[in-house]
């Protein structure tokens, strides 16, 4: 999908994976996912009308977050607002405080001042829908589901799931990238780096203390998995009975072809996530200070909304150079990441 020219609509929870606890589940289990896949599907032939933009001054964060009260229409009632106290709902100081992380990582790292750079309101729903078992960016605000209680959590709780999705609107307003194929995976993938990264940031850890895992916590304490996806070890996140196995690739050498999850953006974005850690884990210390500004330039500069991943690949190296150095620890660590993954020779 290209965003610019119709709703954008990405979602942490890709169709794959509901439709194989719909498969592998009875009764409630089975029922609420069905009905989130329903609900999404529904939702992605709708459009919303943008009220974000702001103009509040610059490194100035603004929040609002609405209560969808287990309905399906947005935005719903207003829960909370910037710079308004606590409240006794956890899943709407979640959306708060993990909005509010993902804005200070942008604008104290990368000087970005929220998703589009103009200081863009960040607005979430929480409690959308009756035990909806996903979270997604619709191309105006977030919206979270409180998941079945079964499988999973509710989808506020991590913080990388939150920065993933608001990634994806910065992906939007610069690349642009195409919700299908190699663009779609890179779309994914850059939103799995950065919401890595900004938990590790506020973590303090660096690329070795990292788990490098999408999601973690958000499964119940009964499932067999760590997350939803590994950059360290791509297809071995999850094995679980109750969800099937990991699909995702570390090589393309086992590059998915097939037409599910829009060409295997979830699936296929194993591939550029390994790459990067890789990359970072060779370079050493805070990710998010030298592969991940690379990574950040590439898709604010170099990726259009077609890009494949060898062009990624040659977008990253070619920046590397420029900031570091033809010979440099970083460029070298990049080349010889691709190079690992397959995607270049």
């Amino acid at each position: 999908m290209n965003c610019q020219h119709q709703n954008c609509f990405c979602s942490i929870i890709p169709p794959h994976l509901l439709s194989e606890i719909v498969y592998r589940n009875t009764g409630k289990t089975r029922e609420n996912a069905l009905q989130t896949l329903i609900t999404t599907e529904q939702f992605r032939g709708m459009r919303q009308n943008s009220s974000s933009t702001a103009f509040v001054p610059i490194g100035q964060k603004w929040r609002v977050v609405f209560d969808a009260r287990a309905n399906t229409y947005l935005p719903g009632v207003l829960a909370r607002s910037e710079g308004s106290s606590k409240t006794r709902d956890i899943a709407v100081n979640e959306a708060y405080d993990g909005s509010g992380a993902t804005y200070d990582f942008y604008w104290q790292i990368y000087g970005r001042n929220s998703i589009d750079d103009r200081g863009m309101r960040l607005s979430s729903t929480v409690h959308y829908g009756k035990n909806y078992d996903n979270a997604f960016w619709n191309g105006y605000q977030m919206v979270y589901g409180d998941g079945d209680g079964i499988i999973f959590e509710r989808f506020t709780k991590s913080i990388d799931i939150i920065a993933h999705e608001l990634t994806h609107g910065i992906t939007q307003r610069e690349a642009n990238l195409a919700y299908y194929g190699q663009s779609g995976a890179l779309n994914e993938s850059m939103s799995d780096v950065f919401g890595s990264l900004i938990k590790q940031w506020i973590l303090k850890q660096n690329s070795s203390q990292a788990d490098w895992i999408m999601g973690s916590g958000l499964f119940k304490p009964k499932i067999k998995g760590l997350g939803l996806r590994s950059l360290k070890q791509p297809g071995t996140a999850y094995d679980d009975p109750r969800l099937g196995k990991d699909p995702q690739p570390a090589h393309m050498d086992e590059y998915y072809n097939g037409p599910e999850d829009n060409g295997g953006v979830h699936i296929n974005s194993g591939i550029p996530n390994y790459a990067f850690y890789l990359a970072a884990s060779a370079i050493g210390g805070y990710a998010w200070e030298r592969i991940g500004r690379i990574w950040y330039l590439t898709l604010r500069d170099s990726l259009r909304w077609d890009a494949n991943f060898e062009q990624a690949a040659q977008s990253t190296i070619i920046i590397a150079k420029q900031i570091y150095g033809v010979r440099s620890k970083e460029t070298n660590a990049i080349i010889k990441a691709w190079r690992q993954v397959g995607v270049i020779r």
